[in-house]
């Protein structure tokens, strides 16, 4: 694990001042630390930071090497559920597999045309209740929002893993609209900072909003929703002095109905059914001098 730059630059100048030659030649004293005898501008503090940055970045290198090889590996471990997930996002929609391969004939097709057809942008998988069922939720990507993909896409991306599954798997794709959620908080604000619609005087723009948007787009797929990350979020906005949740709630798709349940509280978490979500609107959003 890469180390703080400042703790690289701290070994190199302890050592440094603790080599007998360089106490000699530049008369350092005892038990005083580098800082306490070489200046800001002095050229040995700028080589040093010079160095130290240099040894970090490569550490961070070294770091996500280490990140990037191990999940190769672990997805190279075919028929793991990190298998099929990586397999789902290869998914090339138009385009045919290689016979007796599970990979796609890319033959004559720019780098772009390749992007374009991977039609999938989010995947988890996990083993369904049934013995030998392996789950796989799927959304695609539409104005740069999750999305479900179309029917069609559907067919494609099961016929896909009819090829390319385990002997005794059985796949069960999960294409789903987002899951909703409903929120009702009382944002008490200052009125130097926002005005009475939850408006920054500084911006033009309403950050509570923005923040509730970004806390959607970076949500981990099919991960667990914490109702406190969301509260934290909120609570650091500038002009937000409290964030009161007073209710959250959830709705999901119904496959049977074609339609989404009647919304259910939510009192701390959850997992969603598709595996995202989205806010409808912001009329429960209530701001409070």
């Amino acid at each position: 694990m890469a180390r703080a730059l400042k703790d690289i630059k701290q070994s190199i100048t302890e050592s440094f001042i603790n080599k007998e030659v360089v106490v000699n030649l530049y008369g350092l004293e005892a038990g005083k630390s580098f800082e306490d005898q070489f200046s800001l501008v002095s050229f040995e503090n700028i080589f040093f930071d010079v160095i130290a940055y240099a040894i970090y970045v490569l550490e961070l290198l070294f770091d996500q090497h280490n990140v990037e090889i191990t999940e190769k590996l672990r997805n190279q471990k075919r028929g793991r559920t990190s298998w099929y997930r990586y397999m789902a996002l290869q998914y090339q929609q138009g385009f045919t597999l290689i016979a007796d391969a599970d990979r796609f004939d890319n033959t004559g097709q720019t780098l772009e045309q390749i992007q374009d057809s991977k039609i999938i942008k989010n995947a988890s998988v996990a083993d369904g209740d049934v013995p030998g069922t392996i789950v796989v939720k799927i959304a695609g990507e539409k104005d740069n929002e999750l999305a479900p993909i179309s029917d069609q896409e559907v067919l494609g991306v099961q016929s896909y893993f009819e090829e390319i599954k385990f002997a005794g798997n059985r796949i069960r794709v999960v294409n789903f609209p987002p899951d909703i959620l409903y929120l009702d908080y009382d944002i008490y604000i200052d009125p130097l900072v926002l005005d009475q619609n939850g408006v920054s005087f500084k911006t033009g723009k309403k950050p509570v909003e923005d923040v509730i948007q970004d806390f959607k787009r970076n949500f981990s797929f099919d991960g667990e929703l914490v109702l406190e990350d969301l509260d934290n979020l909120l609570q650091q906005v500038d002009g937000v002095k409290i964030a009161h949740r007073k209710l959250v709630r959830s709705s999901f798709i119904v496959p049977e109905l074609q339609d989404y349940a009647e919304p259910q509280e939510v009192e701390v978490k959850t997992v969603l059914e598709s595996g995202y979500f989205t806010t409808p609107d912001f009329n429960g959003i209530s701001y409070v001098v």
